[in-house]
């Protein structure tokens, strides 16, 4: 028998032993795809079994020539990287590691919420030209009694209102499940947070409904003082919108660990301004969160390819469909 295989479409750490380990375990062989381009993954989706994605785009392309395969398995969250409505009319179990890197994105925000406040990044760069901060205009701004809005409440929206209430920090969240931060409370709208928001920090899913969440009339209904905060998705945000609003002072400044094209071009204008903090998209990435990510995401797949459910499943859907059993009768 044809030995199981898996493709791997890219990964953002330094190695794969995590995942050899794992799939070696099971008797599943790696193929690593080089550049991660479309045309590339559709030639070697051809005879795989599944398919392991951090970043690259999962076309339909790409899993219509994967005849073979009955899982994609997500390193991540997000599944906006993988055509999920065509892998389940096609029968693929899509899966995803939705709790791995809760403390370090909460971490990486209310970072980038600290960095706005004592404004490093005007004050690091004059230091570093050979000044001492003087004849850097303004002054840090004092978090606490400041009130944090959070777009959306899981898991990290949860560990970031925690960290911020350390600090003296109200919270308010809205979240369409009508989740409740611990010591805040929740409001019935967008427009309501962001009337009462000093700090506005997303953490919802990439979807349809939410691209650009946040675009020029959100940035204007914000106080002219507020910050945005984004560790979730770049294109939650209108970058174009963004930019204009900053210009024109609607808003104070923004820290983004993702952009919207990522990454963006050299000369964009948010690279350089002082009101603007931008790392590029590492929120999730810590010794423990990477090995954490690799093992589930390698573990899903093998629960697939042993005839298990995964433990988590993004289109339940699939589960005992026909195009399923097709796939697992097919091997």
């Amino acid at each position: 028998m044809t030995p199981r295989r898996v493709l791997i479409t890219d990964y953002a750490w330094p190695d794969l032993e995590t995942e050899r380990a794992v799939l070696g375990a099971a008797g599943v062989e790696l193929v690593v795809a080089g550049s991660g381009h479309p045309d590339e993954l559709a030639r070697l989706a051809v005879d795989v079994d599944a398919i392991l994605t951090c970043f690259a785009k999962v076309s339909a392309e790409v899993l219509e020539a994967a005849t073979r395969c009955r899982t994609v398995a997500r390193y991540g969250v997000g599944v906006d990287n993988i055509d999920v409505q065509r892998a389940t009319d096609l029968g693929m179990v899509v899966s995803n590691v939705p709790v791995y890197c809760v403390d370090e994105v909460a971490d990486s925000a209310l970072l980038g919420i600290l960095a706005l406040a004592r404004r490093l990044l005007p004050l690091t760069r004059d230091v570093s030209a050979g000044g001492w901060g003087r004849g850097v205009p303004g002054t840090g701004t004092r978090l606490r009694g400041k009130v944090l809005g959070l777009v959306g409440l899981g898991a990290i929206g949860g560990a970031l209102a925690a960290r911020a209430q350390a600090l003296g920090l109200e919270v308010v969240a809205f979240d369409l499940s009508g989740q409740v931060p611990a010591g805040g409370r929740s409001v019935g709208s967008l427009d309501e947070l962001f009337e009462l928001a000093d700090v506005v920090s997303l953490h919802v899913p990439l979807t349809e409904r939410t691209h650009h969440l946040i675009g020029a009339a959100q940035l204007a209904a914000m106080k002219p003082t507020a910050w945005l905060i984004n560790t979730a998705r770049g294109p939650l945000v209108d970058t174009v919108a963004l930019v204009d609003a900053l210009e024109h002072e609607q808003i104070a400044g923004a820290a983004l660990d993702v952009t919207d094209p990522e990454p963006l071009p050299p000369d964009h204008p948010l690279r350089t301004r002082d009101d603007v903090v931008l790392t590029p998209h590492t929120a999730f990435s810590s010794d423990g969160s990477l090995a954490e990510l690799a093992r589930k995401a390698a573990t899903n797949v093998v629960d697939v390819l042993q005839g298990r459910e995964p433990a988590t499943v993004v289109n339940r859907e699939v589960l005992g469909s026909p195009a399923l059993r097709s796939r697992l009768e097919r091997r």
